[in-house]
Protein backbone atom coordinates (compact mmCIF):
# COMPACT_ATOMS: atom_id res chain seq x y z
CA UNK A 1 0.00 0.00 0.00
CA UNK A 2 0.99 3.75 -0.14
CA UNK A 3 3.66 5.27 1.82
CA UNK A 4 3.41 8.30 3.77
CA UNK A 5 6.68 10.13 3.65
CA UNK A 6 5.71 13.72 4.55
CA UNK A 7 9.86 14.13 5.36
CA UNK A 8 10.40 13.80 1.74
CA UNK A 9 7.48 15.74 0.91
CA UNK A 10 8.56 19.55 1.15
CA UNK A 11 11.15 20.20 -0.95
CA UNK A 12 10.35 17.90 -4.02
CA UNK A 13 6.99 19.14 -3.60
CA UNK A 14 7.73 22.77 -3.26
CA UNK A 15 9.86 22.59 -6.91
CA UNK A 16 7.04 21.04 -8.81
CA UNK A 17 5.05 23.38 -7.66
CA UNK A 18 6.99 26.48 -7.86
CA UNK A 19 5.36 27.93 -11.08
CA UNK A 20 2.24 27.91 -9.06
CA UNK A 21 3.55 29.98 -6.64
CA UNK A 22 4.98 32.58 -9.90
CA UNK A 23 1.72 31.81 -11.25
CA UNK A 24 -0.42 33.46 -8.24
CA UNK A 25 1.56 36.58 -8.39
CA UNK A 26 -0.55 37.83 -11.12
CA UNK A 27 -0.14 41.23 -9.38
CA UNK A 28 2.97 41.66 -9.72
CA UNK A 29 4.17 45.33 -11.00
CA UNK A 30 5.69 46.05 -14.17
CA UNK A 31 9.37 46.41 -13.02
CA UNK A 32 8.82 42.59 -11.74
CA UNK A 33 8.51 41.97 -15.29
CA UNK A 34 12.35 40.34 -16.99
CA UNK A 35 11.23 39.50 -20.56
CA UNK A 36 8.48 39.13 -22.74
CA UNK A 37 8.01 36.72 -25.50
CA UNK A 38 5.28 37.29 -28.05
CA UNK A 39 1.84 37.92 -25.64
CA UNK A 40 3.95 35.67 -22.32
CA UNK A 41 5.50 37.48 -20.03
CA UNK A 42 8.16 36.24 -17.41
CA UNK A 43 8.48 37.66 -13.90
CA UNK A 44 11.48 38.12 -11.51
CA UNK A 45 9.52 35.92 -9.03
CA UNK A 46 9.78 32.84 -12.04
CA UNK A 47 13.80 33.08 -11.80
CA UNK A 48 14.05 33.69 -8.00
CA UNK A 49 11.58 30.99 -7.17
CA UNK A 50 13.18 28.47 -9.05
CA UNK A 51 16.43 29.71 -8.14
CA UNK A 52 15.71 29.10 -4.57
CA UNK A 53 14.26 25.41 -4.91
CA UNK A 54 17.56 24.85 -6.85
CA UNK A 55 19.79 26.20 -4.03
CA UNK A 56 17.59 24.67 -1.25
CA UNK A 57 18.22 21.18 -2.98
CA UNK A 58 21.92 22.17 -2.82
CA UNK A 59 22.80 22.16 -7.10
CA UNK A 60 23.80 25.60 -7.11
CA UNK A 61 26.99 25.11 -9.88
CA UNK A 62 28.88 28.99 -10.66
CA UNK A 63 27.79 32.17 -9.68
CA UNK A 64 24.05 33.01 -8.19
CA UNK A 65 23.94 35.20 -11.60
CA UNK A 66 24.85 32.72 -14.09
CA UNK A 67 22.35 30.23 -12.49
CA UNK A 68 19.35 33.05 -12.62
CA UNK A 69 20.53 33.79 -16.92
CA UNK A 70 20.52 29.88 -17.52
CA UNK A 71 16.94 29.57 -15.83
CA UNK A 72 15.58 32.60 -17.60
CA UNK A 73 16.93 31.52 -20.49
CA UNK A 74 14.70 28.15 -20.43
CA UNK A 75 12.18 30.12 -19.22
CA UNK A 76 12.61 31.86 -22.77
CA UNK A 77 12.39 28.85 -24.89
CA UNK A 78 9.41 27.70 -22.69
CA UNK A 79 7.70 31.23 -23.35
CA UNK A 80 8.82 30.64 -27.35
CA UNK A 81 6.98 27.35 -27.33
CA UNK A 82 3.81 28.53 -25.35
CA UNK A 83 3.58 31.63 -27.86
CA UNK A 84 4.28 29.13 -30.98
CA UNK A 85 1.22 26.81 -29.45
CA UNK A 86 -0.74 29.99 -29.79
CA UNK A 87 0.12 30.79 -33.12
CA UNK A 88 -0.50 27.19 -34.41
CA UNK A 89 -3.70 27.35 -32.44
CA UNK A 90 -3.44 24.27 -30.39
CA UNK A 91 -5.17 23.14 -27.55
CA UNK A 92 -6.46 20.62 -24.82
CA UNK A 93 -9.09 19.70 -23.98
CA UNK A 94 -10.50 20.73 -20.36
CA UNK A 95 -10.58 16.31 -19.89
CA UNK A 96 -6.87 16.73 -20.18
CA UNK A 97 -5.84 19.16 -18.05
CA UNK A 98 -8.61 17.85 -15.25
CA UNK A 99 -7.03 14.00 -15.70
CA UNK A 100 -3.23 15.62 -15.27
CA UNK A 101 -4.27 17.43 -12.53
CA UNK A 102 -5.99 14.93 -10.08
CA UNK A 103 -3.19 13.19 -11.19
CA UNK A 104 -0.75 15.40 -9.36
CA UNK A 105 -3.18 16.38 -6.85
CA UNK A 106 -3.13 12.44 -5.93
CA UNK A 107 0.56 12.46 -5.67
CA UNK A 108 0.89 15.67 -3.46
CA UNK A 109 -1.78 14.38 -1.66
CA UNK A 110 -0.08 11.18 -0.72
CA UNK A 111 2.87 12.76 0.58
CA UNK A 112 1.23 15.40 2.57
CA UNK A 113 -1.05 12.96 3.99
CA UNK A 114 -3.53 14.86 4.61
CA UNK A 115 -5.38 17.78 2.88
CA UNK A 116 -4.86 20.18 5.88
CA UNK A 117 -0.74 19.72 5.38
CA UNK A 118 -0.73 20.54 2.21
CA UNK A 119 -3.42 23.91 2.89
CA UNK A 120 -1.00 24.38 5.44
CA UNK A 121 2.21 24.19 3.72
CA UNK A 122 1.41 26.35 0.68
CA UNK A 123 -1.13 28.61 2.64
CA UNK A 124 -3.76 28.20 0.20
CA UNK A 125 -7.49 26.05 -0.16
CA UNK A 126 -7.46 23.03 -2.57
CA UNK A 127 -9.68 24.84 -4.84
CA UNK A 128 -7.04 27.94 -4.72
CA UNK A 129 -4.28 25.11 -5.49
CA UNK A 130 -6.16 23.25 -8.28
CA UNK A 131 -7.21 26.78 -9.92
CA UNK A 132 -3.56 27.57 -9.94
CA UNK A 133 -2.36 24.05 -11.14
CA UNK A 134 -4.41 24.28 -13.71
CA UNK A 135 -3.26 26.90 -15.47
CA UNK A 136 0.36 25.78 -14.90
CA UNK A 137 -0.75 22.26 -16.70
CA UNK A 138 -2.41 23.72 -19.30
CA UNK A 139 0.54 25.94 -20.28
CA UNK A 140 2.65 23.11 -20.12
CA UNK A 141 0.58 20.79 -22.00
CA UNK A 142 0.90 22.96 -24.92
CA UNK A 143 4.35 23.92 -24.75
CA UNK A 144 5.01 19.84 -24.92
CA UNK A 145 2.89 19.98 -27.67
CA UNK A 146 4.69 22.19 -29.76
CA UNK A 147 7.78 20.66 -29.08
CA UNK A 148 6.37 17.46 -30.29
CA UNK A 149 6.00 19.41 -32.87
CA UNK A 150 9.38 20.69 -33.91
CA UNK A 151 10.92 17.70 -33.39
CA UNK A 152 8.18 14.85 -34.23
CA UNK A 153 9.61 14.24 -37.90
CA UNK A 154 13.04 13.60 -36.57
CA UNK A 155 14.82 10.21 -37.40
CA UNK A 156 18.38 8.78 -36.97
CA UNK A 157 19.74 6.41 -39.48
CA UNK A 158 22.30 3.63 -39.06
CA UNK A 159 24.74 6.06 -41.38
CA UNK A 160 24.11 8.92 -38.96
CA UNK A 161 25.18 7.49 -35.71
CA UNK A 162 28.35 5.78 -37.11
CA UNK A 163 28.40 9.46 -38.20
CA UNK A 164 28.01 10.69 -34.86
CA UNK A 165 30.28 8.13 -32.91
CA UNK A 166 32.99 8.84 -35.16
CA UNK A 167 33.14 12.64 -34.44
CA UNK A 168 32.72 12.33 -30.96
CA UNK A 169 36.14 13.30 -29.09
CA UNK A 170 37.44 10.09 -27.50
CA UNK A 171 36.96 11.81 -23.77
CA UNK A 172 33.03 12.63 -24.40
CA UNK A 173 33.15 8.80 -25.45
CA UNK A 174 30.89 7.56 -22.23
CA UNK A 175 32.59 5.00 -20.17
CA UNK A 176 29.96 2.26 -19.70
CA UNK A 177 30.16 0.04 -16.34
CA UNK A 178 29.55 -3.59 -16.29
CA UNK A 179 26.33 -4.93 -16.84
CA UNK A 180 24.54 -8.05 -17.09
CA UNK A 181 21.16 -9.40 -18.77
CA UNK A 182 18.99 -11.66 -16.92
CA UNK A 183 16.14 -14.26 -17.60
CA UNK A 184 13.87 -14.91 -14.82
CA UNK A 185 11.33 -17.30 -14.40
CA UNK A 186 8.93 -17.36 -11.01
CA UNK A 187 6.96 -20.08 -9.54
CA UNK A 188 4.52 -18.94 -7.07
CA UNK A 189 3.36 -21.66 -4.46
CA UNK A 190 -0.44 -22.54 -3.58
CA UNK A 191 -2.07 -21.43 -0.87
CA UNK A 192 -3.77 -23.86 0.83
CA UNK A 193 -7.27 -23.07 2.34
CA UNK A 194 -6.31 -23.91 5.89
CA UNK A 195 -3.90 -20.70 5.64
CA UNK A 196 -6.23 -18.51 4.46
CA UNK A 197 -8.98 -19.49 7.01
CA UNK A 198 -5.87 -18.46 9.46
CA UNK A 199 -5.57 -15.24 8.43
CA UNK A 200 -9.56 -14.80 8.50
CA UNK A 201 -9.73 -15.95 11.59
CA UNK A 202 -7.17 -13.23 13.23
CA UNK A 203 -9.20 -10.64 11.38
CA UNK A 204 -12.48 -11.72 12.58
CA UNK A 205 -10.92 -11.23 16.11
CA UNK A 206 -9.25 -8.04 15.75
CA UNK A 207 -12.55 -6.89 14.24
CA UNK A 208 -14.57 -8.06 17.28
CA UNK A 209 -12.05 -6.65 19.70
CA UNK A 210 -12.33 -2.82 18.11
CA UNK A 211 -15.78 -3.15 18.40
CA UNK A 212 -15.28 -3.87 22.28
CA UNK A 213 -13.13 -0.60 22.47
CA UNK A 214 -9.42 -1.68 21.23
CA UNK A 215 -8.20 0.57 19.28
CA UNK A 216 -7.60 -0.16 15.36
CA UNK A 217 -4.03 1.96 15.04
CA UNK A 218 -2.55 -0.05 17.81
CA UNK A 219 -3.41 -3.27 16.41
CA UNK A 220 -2.16 -1.84 13.40
CA UNK A 221 1.11 -1.32 14.44
CA UNK A 222 1.29 -4.76 16.48
CA UNK A 223 0.35 -6.85 13.71
CA UNK A 224 -0.43 -5.30 10.58
CA UNK A 225 1.81 -6.86 7.46
CA UNK A 226 2.06 -3.59 5.44
CA UNK A 227 5.53 -2.07 5.88
CA UNK A 228 4.76 1.53 4.43
CA UNK A 229 1.59 1.84 6.73
CA UNK A 230 1.73 -0.08 9.69
CA UNK A 231 3.66 2.29 11.69
CA UNK A 232 1.54 4.66 11.47
CA UNK A 233 -1.47 3.14 12.31
CA UNK A 234 -2.63 1.10 9.40
CA UNK A 235 -2.99 5.00 7.89
CA UNK A 236 -2.67 4.78 4.28
CA UNK A 237 -3.11 8.88 3.40
CA UNK A 238 -5.98 10.89 1.22
CA UNK A 239 -6.67 8.87 -1.48
CA UNK A 240 -9.46 8.90 -4.74
CA UNK A 241 -11.10 6.40 -6.59
CA UNK A 242 -8.61 4.86 -8.80
CA UNK A 243 -5.51 4.22 -6.58
CA UNK A 244 -5.79 1.21 -4.51
CA UNK A 245 -6.87 -2.75 -5.19
CA UNK A 246 -10.65 -2.56 -7.14
CA UNK A 247 -12.10 -5.18 -4.07
CA UNK A 248 -10.04 -2.49 -1.18
CA UNK A 249 -11.69 0.53 -3.07
CA UNK A 250 -15.44 -1.13 -3.32
CA UNK A 251 -15.47 -1.73 0.46
CA UNK A 252 -13.78 1.71 1.47
CA UNK A 253 -15.89 4.00 -0.68
CA UNK A 254 -18.96 2.21 1.26
CA UNK A 255 -17.86 3.09 5.11
CA UNK A 256 -18.67 6.27 7.23
CA UNK A 257 -16.42 7.41 9.46
CA UNK A 258 -15.34 5.71 12.22
CA UNK A 259 -16.84 1.84 11.00
CA UNK A 260 -14.95 -0.86 10.24
CA UNK A 261 -15.16 -3.01 7.30
CA UNK A 262 -15.79 -6.81 6.85
CA UNK A 263 -12.76 -8.81 5.55
CA UNK A 264 -11.51 -7.71 2.20
CA UNK A 265 -9.45 -10.04 -0.20
CA UNK A 266 -7.02 -8.55 -2.47
CA UNK A 267 -4.05 -10.14 -4.32
CA UNK A 268 -1.98 -8.47 -1.59
CA UNK A 269 -3.89 -10.31 1.31
CA UNK A 270 -6.69 -10.14 3.62
CA UNK A 271 -7.35 -6.53 4.71
CA UNK A 272 -9.48 -5.33 7.89
CA UNK A 273 -9.93 -1.21 7.12
CA UNK A 274 -11.79 1.75 9.07
CA UNK A 275 -12.81 5.14 7.70
CA UNK A 276 -11.02 7.94 9.53
CA UNK A 277 -12.54 11.18 6.99
CA UNK A 278 -13.99 11.63 4.00
CA UNK A 279 -13.72 14.99 2.00
CA UNK A 280 -15.12 15.66 -0.92
CA UNK A 281 -14.06 12.75 -3.73
CA UNK A 282 -11.07 11.78 -1.36
CA UNK A 283 -10.63 9.26 1.81
CA UNK A 284 -8.16 8.20 4.59
CA UNK A 285 -8.46 4.82 5.91
CA UNK A 286 -6.61 2.95 8.04
CA UNK A 287 -6.32 -0.91 7.60
CA UNK A 288 -4.70 -4.13 9.07
CA UNK A 289 -3.10 -6.48 6.11
CA UNK A 290 -2.65 -10.27 7.13
CA UNK A 291 -0.64 -12.37 4.24
CA UNK A 292 -1.76 -15.97 4.16
CA UNK A 293 1.98 -18.05 4.86
CA UNK A 294 2.66 -20.74 2.36
CA UNK A 295 2.97 -23.93 3.63
CA UNK A 296 6.51 -25.49 3.94
CA UNK A 297 5.11 -28.51 1.72
CA UNK A 298 4.11 -26.33 -1.21
CA UNK A 299 7.03 -24.15 -0.77
CA UNK A 300 9.16 -27.04 -1.52
CA UNK A 301 7.11 -28.02 -4.27
CA UNK A 302 8.09 -24.72 -6.25
CA UNK A 303 11.35 -25.07 -5.84
CA UNK A 304 11.39 -28.77 -6.96
CA UNK A 305 9.51 -27.91 -9.91
CA UNK A 306 11.67 -25.36 -11.23
CA UNK A 307 14.68 -27.39 -10.11
CA UNK A 308 13.15 -29.97 -13.07
CA UNK A 309 12.28 -26.92 -15.26
CA UNK A 310 16.17 -26.46 -14.87
CA UNK A 311 17.18 -29.70 -15.89
CA UNK A 312 14.77 -29.49 -19.15
CA UNK A 313 16.49 -26.28 -20.15
CA UNK A 314 20.10 -27.84 -19.20
CA UNK A 315 19.37 -30.95 -21.49
CA UNK A 316 18.31 -28.65 -24.19
CA UNK A 317 14.80 -30.04 -24.10
CA UNK A 318 13.18 -27.07 -24.28
CA UNK A 319 14.15 -23.26 -24.59
CA UNK A 320 14.17 -20.88 -21.94
CA UNK A 321 11.53 -18.86 -23.53
CA UNK A 322 9.27 -21.80 -24.10
CA UNK A 323 9.92 -22.80 -19.88
CA UNK A 324 8.94 -19.00 -19.38
CA UNK A 325 5.89 -19.08 -21.49
CA UNK A 326 4.65 -22.43 -20.49
CA UNK A 327 5.68 -22.32 -16.61
CA UNK A 328 6.35 -18.71 -14.83
CA UNK A 329 4.18 -17.25 -12.75
CA UNK A 330 5.75 -13.70 -13.39
CA UNK A 331 3.22 -11.03 -14.50
CA UNK A 332 6.16 -9.32 -16.70
CA UNK A 333 6.67 -12.82 -18.53
CA UNK A 334 5.49 -11.50 -22.07
CA UNK A 335 8.93 -9.73 -22.55
CA UNK A 336 10.41 -13.63 -22.48
CA UNK A 337 10.98 -13.56 -19.08
CA UNK A 338 14.10 -10.45 -19.80
CA UNK A 339 14.25 -8.43 -16.44
CA UNK A 340 13.65 -5.17 -17.08
CA UNK A 341 15.70 -2.08 -15.71
CA UNK A 342 12.90 -0.23 -14.17
CA UNK A 343 15.21 3.43 -14.26
CA UNK A 344 16.21 2.62 -17.18
CA UNK A 345 13.49 0.75 -19.55
CA UNK A 346 15.85 -1.70 -21.43
CA UNK A 347 17.49 -5.04 -19.99
CA UNK A 348 20.84 -4.11 -19.09
CA UNK A 349 21.86 -3.66 -15.26
CA UNK A 350 24.47 -2.55 -14.01
CA UNK A 351 25.76 -4.60 -10.74
CA UNK A 352 25.17 -1.56 -8.19
CA UNK A 353 21.62 -1.96 -9.74
CA UNK A 354 20.38 -5.10 -8.95
CA UNK A 355 19.43 -6.69 -5.02
CA UNK A 356 22.12 -7.88 -3.66
CA UNK A 357 20.90 -11.02 -2.90
CA UNK A 358 20.33 -11.95 -6.92
CA UNK A 359 23.51 -10.69 -7.86
CA UNK A 360 25.09 -12.89 -5.14
CA UNK A 361 23.21 -15.79 -6.93
CA UNK A 362 23.75 -14.82 -10.76
CA UNK A 363 27.36 -13.31 -10.18
CA UNK A 364 28.74 -17.09 -10.37
CA UNK A 365 27.27 -17.67 -13.32
CA UNK A 366 28.52 -17.67 -16.82
CA UNK A 367 27.01 -16.69 -20.15
CA UNK A 368 24.00 -18.94 -20.87
CA UNK A 369 24.27 -20.47 -16.77
CA UNK A 370 20.69 -21.25 -15.42
CA UNK A 371 20.56 -21.20 -11.82
CA UNK A 372 19.44 -22.82 -8.82
CA UNK A 373 15.97 -22.16 -7.71
CA UNK A 374 15.95 -18.97 -5.20
CA UNK A 375 13.88 -18.09 -2.21
CA UNK A 376 12.03 -14.72 -2.70
CA UNK A 377 10.21 -12.42 -0.46
CA UNK A 378 8.40 -9.62 -2.27
CA UNK A 379 5.79 -7.47 -0.78
CA UNK A 380 5.48 -10.23 2.02
CA UNK A 381 5.14 -13.36 -0.38
CA UNK A 382 7.01 -16.00 -0.73
CA UNK A 383 8.10 -17.68 -3.90
CA UNK A 384 10.86 -19.71 -5.99
CA UNK A 385 12.79 -18.27 -9.31
CA UNK A 386 15.92 -19.42 -11.20
CA UNK A 387 17.52 -16.67 -13.31
CA UNK A 388 19.47 -16.82 -16.35
CA UNK A 389 22.91 -14.90 -16.74
CA UNK A 390 21.32 -13.97 -20.90
CA UNK A 391 25.38 -11.71 -21.16
CA UNK A 392 27.80 -9.77 -19.49
CA UNK A 393 29.77 -6.76 -20.34
CA UNK A 394 32.90 -5.69 -18.75
CA UNK A 395 33.83 -1.42 -18.22
CA UNK A 396 34.41 -0.32 -21.06
CA UNK A 397 34.11 3.38 -23.57
CA UNK A 398 30.74 2.85 -25.34
CA UNK A 399 31.04 0.88 -28.95
CA UNK A 400 29.01 0.71 -31.91
CA UNK A 401 28.74 -3.06 -31.89
CA UNK A 402 27.78 -3.33 -27.92
CA UNK A 403 25.95 -0.33 -27.39
CA UNK A 404 24.61 0.67 -30.36
CA UNK A 405 21.33 1.62 -28.70
CA UNK A 406 22.68 4.15 -26.11
CA UNK A 407 24.53 6.14 -28.79
CA UNK A 408 21.72 6.01 -31.20
CA UNK A 409 19.72 7.16 -28.42
CA UNK A 410 22.31 9.95 -27.57
CA UNK A 411 22.45 10.97 -31.77
CA UNK A 412 19.25 11.48 -31.99
CA UNK A 413 19.03 13.60 -28.85
CA UNK A 414 21.23 15.80 -30.56
CA UNK A 415 19.54 15.86 -34.03
CA UNK A 416 16.44 16.65 -32.03
CA UNK A 417 18.82 19.92 -30.11
CA UNK A 418 20.00 21.38 -33.33
CA UNK A 419 16.51 21.13 -35.33
CA UNK A 420 15.45 22.67 -32.09
CA UNK A 421 18.18 25.74 -31.92
CA UNK A 422 17.19 26.08 -35.42
CA UNK A 423 13.58 26.61 -34.98
CA UNK A 424 14.59 28.94 -32.33
CA UNK A 425 16.66 31.47 -34.58
CA UNK A 426 13.57 30.86 -37.44
CA UNK A 427 11.24 31.44 -34.92
CA UNK A 428 12.84 34.58 -33.14
CA UNK A 429 13.17 36.53 -36.46
CA UNK A 430 8.54 36.63 -36.35
CA UNK A 431 8.53 36.77 -32.78
CA UNK A 432 8.37 39.84 -30.34
CA UNK A 433 10.93 39.03 -28.04
CA UNK A 434 11.90 41.79 -25.09
CA UNK A 435 14.77 41.61 -22.27
CA UNK A 436 14.76 43.96 -19.55
CA UNK A 437 18.56 45.55 -19.54
CA UNK A 438 19.28 44.07 -16.03
CA UNK A 439 19.51 40.98 -17.61
CA UNK A 440 20.41 41.64 -21.24
CA UNK A 441 24.52 40.92 -20.57
CA UNK A 442 23.48 36.88 -19.76
CA UNK A 443 26.02 34.59 -21.22
CA UNK A 444 22.83 33.33 -23.85
CA UNK A 445 23.47 30.12 -25.66
CA UNK A 446 21.55 31.38 -28.48
CA UNK A 447 20.45 34.55 -29.46
CA UNK A 448 17.36 35.69 -28.11
CA UNK A 449 16.60 39.46 -29.79
CA UNK A 450 16.93 40.64 -32.80
CA UNK A 451 18.89 43.97 -31.57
Amino acid sequence: MKLNRFFLFLPVLSLLFASVSAQSKADTILDGVIAIVGGNIILKSDIETQYFQIRAQGNIQGTATGLKCQILESLLFQKLLLHQSQVDSLEVTDIQVETEMDRRMRYFLSQAGTPERLEEHFGKSLIEIKNDLRTVIKEQMLTEQAQQAITKEVTITPAEVKAFFRKLPKDSIPLINAEIELGLIVKQPQIGEIEKQEVIAKLKGFKERVAKGDDFSTLAVLYSEDPGSSKQGGELGMFKRGEMRTEFEAAAFKLKPGETSDIVETEDGFHLIQMIERRGEYINVRHILLQPKVSPINLNNAKVFLDSVATLINQKKITFEDAVSRFSDDPGKMNGGMMINNATGNTRFETSQLDPKIFFVVDKLKVGDISVPVLSADRGKQDYRIYLLKARTNPHRANLSEDYARLQQMALDAKKMDVVNEWISECIQSTYVKIMENYRNCPFQRKWTKD
